[in-house]
């Protein structure tokens, strides 16, 4: 490992290894209410994109509240839902994980409007950029819309590893785009494969265009690695810090940014990590029918600090969506054994799944936060 380090010297200033040494504490994301331009949050170190406003809510801090309003639609009617999260149609037995409402402290967060929404996105492009939970977190927003629109006034279409949501009637685009590292990962002649930490015109060719960009990158990262080597310039490196990766990997990311985007033009948010309750080899979320009352508040990861200070250093205004401490209650709601079809009798031999999420569900309250902030 030190002699990685010191090999990429030419390529990492002292202060950006400075910042994989420490750490501070989380700061909760804010939503401003008016709907003037962004410009850089300054005051007490927080990343977030700033509308000048006098009012601000602190959407991150609140309290899980049973609502029997809840869910906002039947997965029954929306057929955008990926087996894998369709809980109830892969017969989880309760239903209760549906009916949970996110309460900030500070204020309300308004309940999601599906035709105010696409009024307000008429025209526009939202993309949806990461890994399989992002694709979870784009499904749920189709589902949340499409409702509301004719049966054909809506479609999907592939490009790529982009697939998008057209409600015609508005021209609304909602797209995910499938980028898990952000960075490009090439498989070569003999199927060899590579992390490239300083490529990313690949994957990002595809975020051209869009009016508003949300990002995540983080369970590649620390998951069990599916390629063979790195790559920075020139150089081939067998192993890496997989945090020197993630950090070598996000500053080709906001680079890009800063040279390509105009903050007029296009709104950016970077969603922080989604929680995983994977403990006992993924059974901690298996028969879990309530919130958590309480979750610890530790020092914030190595990963989301890098993540800050990599914004910090932009010159493009990124707002950090911060979902991890709220949804780190919802341990009920992961699909466990139900990501695939149960016949009633569950067994060691069904495989949990503890890091997606069943829809309806807690990536609902994402897409509510995250109309409330454009």
């Amino acid at each position: 490992m030190e002699i990685i380090r010191l090999e990429l010297v030419f390529f990492i200033s002292a202060s950006l290894l400075f910042t994989l040494l420490n750490f501070s504490q989380v700061e909760s994301s804010h939503f401003y209410r008016r709907n003037e331009p962004w410009t850089r949050a300054e005051e007490d170190d927080v990343i977030q994109a700033r509308r000048e406003s006098v009012g601000t809510c602190d959407l991150s801090n609140g309290t899980w509240v049973y609502d029997v309003s809840y869910p906002l639609y039947d997965p029954d009617s929306c057929p955008y839902l990926s087996q894998a999260v369709a809980c109830r149609r892969n017969g989880r037995p309760d239903s209760d994980y549906e009916k949970w409402r996110w309460e900030p402290h500070a204020c309300s967060l308004p309940r999601f409007d599906a035709l105010k929404f696409l009024a307000r996105m008429r025209t526009k492009r939202i993309m949806l950029v990461g890994d399989s939970i992002m694709r979870n977190q784009w499904e749920s927003l189709v589902c949340l819309v499409q409702g509301v629109l004719p049966t054909g006034r809506k479609a999907v279409s592939y490009n790529g590893p982009t697939i998008s949501f057209h409600a015609l009637d508005y021209e609304v685009r909602i797209e995910f785009s499938w980028a898990p590292l952000l960075v490009e990962l090439k498989e070569g002649p003999g199927g060899e494969k590579t992390l490239h930490l300083d490529l990313i015109e690949g994957n990002a060719k595809h975020w051209k265009g869009a009016d508003i960009l949300v990002f995540d990158s983080a369970h590649w990262w620390t998951r069990t690695r599916v390629w063979d080597n790195y790559m920075l310039g020139n150089r081939v490196y067998k192993n890496m810090n997989s945090m020197v990766a993630y950090q070598l990997g996000l500053t080709t990311w906001s680079r890009w940014v800063d040279l390509n985007l105009d903050q007029n033009q296009t709104r950016v948010i970077f969603r922080s990590m989604s929680p995983r309750h994977n403990r006992e080899n993924g059974w901690k979320c298996y028969n879990q029918k309530f919130p958590l009352a309480v979750v610890g508040h530790p020092r914030e990861t190595e990963q989301l600090h890098i993540l800050k200070q990599t914004l910090r250093k932009m010159r493009f205004p990124v707002y950090l969506q911060d979902i991890t401490t709220l949804s780190a209650y919802r341990r009920d709601a992961h699909p466990s054994v139900y990501r695939r079809f149960v016949n009633k009798k569950v067994s060691r031999g069904h495989s949990p799944d503890c890091s997606h999420w069943c829809l309806p569900g807690v990536p609902d309250t994402w897409n509510e936060m995250l109309s409330a902030m454009i």
